[in-house]
């Protein structure tokens, strides 16, 4: 996991400046075919959600990789130790791989990930003995980050601290300060007079206190702008608006590959229902948080501007944080690749709510040919959609972006 950050070689896109008001796009470099893999992504710095970490979803603390067996994972989710899984030589997961930062025992998928976390911001983030001391800087911070940001979550001030600790450890701080530069850290959109839900009035003692803290344990005198209240911010909106959530699961995975096996026919019938009925039992005891989930910043991905009919998507099919982005339709060399920032859900409501979801979250009034052939309808919100608003938005908005 040593490689730079970006997308692999022979990526089929590239990023193109639209203009002042839309920024960057992300456009064709030659004909995709529907199915076909744009390209594949690693992130700049990524980190897993601590309230997600806190109830036991053991993940890589470099590459998100679940580090539980799919048996294992059911056993949580449902409660019960029991449980058995058939063709368990379908799960993917190494244990005999795993190792831990010695000296405060967080744990990585593999020794390529522990060098590379140690060799990129881990050195400033171990927290060595003082890991369960809940006086030490760095565990002040989470602790307050929980206390402000509950599930479902969207972001992690943990994002940020490695950010932080990555130029603080970089020989050439330069190199990684203008990496981060790429992405948009508009605090608001003033032309529209929008701001993000996070940067508003009613969050505004928290992110102080936010700042303080994160100044307490990460101050560094070369970014010293970053800790200024204005800095804060704008790093606080890079992230809120730019973060890619991210989606990993060994159950998910061993599914995957059980649906590839060549079975008989009745085996193939058992094996299904088995399946179905396995999530049905897990839903009832777990609700709908099945994955290791967290964020991370994407270069290429991070260009994608929104559409309501996509023709393309994020995913995260190899149980880490590389991202794909799959074309869902064909796209011809020179048009422009465009993700949904909503959810499958939420692109079937109203033009009026689908709007209320993207300036909270992302400072943009839509102006896709959806939302164009819908500027006509009344402004106005269903019964339904204002009982699904708020906290149930992030919900699903998570639940897009964290498709394994």
């Amino acid at each position: 996991m040593a490689a730079a950050a970006g997308p692999h070689a022979g990526a089929a896109a590239e990023a193109r400046f639209i203009s002042s008001a839309k920024g960057k796009g992300l456009f064709a470099t030659k004909n995709i075919r529907k199915g076909e893999t744009v390209f594949v992504e690693r992130p700049v710095v990524s980190s897993q959600f601590l309230w997600n970490a806190l109830y036991n979803y053991r993940a890589c603390d470099h590459c998100l990789r679940a580090l539980e067996t799919a048996e294992e994972n059911a056993q949580r989710l449902l409660g019960r130790s029991s449980l058995v899984l058939p063709h368990p030589e379908q799960c993917s997961i190494r244990k005999d791989l795993h190792q831990q930062c010695p000296r405060c025992q967080v744990t990585y998928c593999s020794a390529e990930c522990r060098q590379a976390a140690l060799e990129q911001y881990h050195q400033v983030l171990c927290l060595g003995p003082s890991r369960d001391d809940p006086t030490h800087p760095l565990n002040k911070l989470q602790e307050a980050w929980r206390n402000m940001h509950y599930p479902p979550e969207t972001s992690s001030i943990m994002l940020m601290a490695r950010m932080v600790a990555t130029i603080k450890q970089a020989k050439d701080k330069e190199w990684w300060i203008k990496a981060f530069s790429q992405f948009c850290s508009k605090t608001a959109n003033e032309e529209e007079e929008i701001v993000h839900k996070l940067l508003g009035d009613k969050f505004k003692g928290q992110l102080e206190l936010l700042r303080l803290l994160f100044t307490e344990a990460l101050y560094d005198e070369y970014l010293s702008r970053w800790f200024t209240p204005e800095g804060f911010q704008s790093l606080f909106a890079l992230v809120g608006t730019n973060g890619q959530g991210i989606g990993t699961s060994s159950l998910s995975q061993w599914v995957h590959a059980c649906d590839a096996l060549d079975l008989p026919m009745l085996q193939r019938e058992e094996l299904d229902a088995f399946i179905d009925q396995l999530y049905k039992d897990i839903e009832k005891e777990s609700g709908e948080f099945l994955n290791c989930e967290g964020s991370g910043l994407y270069v290429l991905q991070s260009c994608c501007n929104h559409s309501c009919i996509p023709n393309a998507e994020t995913s995260f099919p190899e149980n880490n944080f590389l991202l794909h982005l799959t074309a869902l339709e064909d796209i011809e060399a020179g048009e422009e690749i465009c993700i949904s920032y909503l959810d499958c859900c939420q692109r079937e409501r109203s033009r009026h709510s689908r709007n209320k979801i993207l300036r909270e979250n992302y400072l943009f009034t839509c102006s896709c040919p959806k939302c164009l052939a819908q500027a006509d309808d009344a402004d106005v919100t269903s019964d339904e959609e204002e009982e699904g608003e708020g906290e149930t938005d992030d919900a699903e908005l998570e639940d897009e972006m964290t498709d394994v």
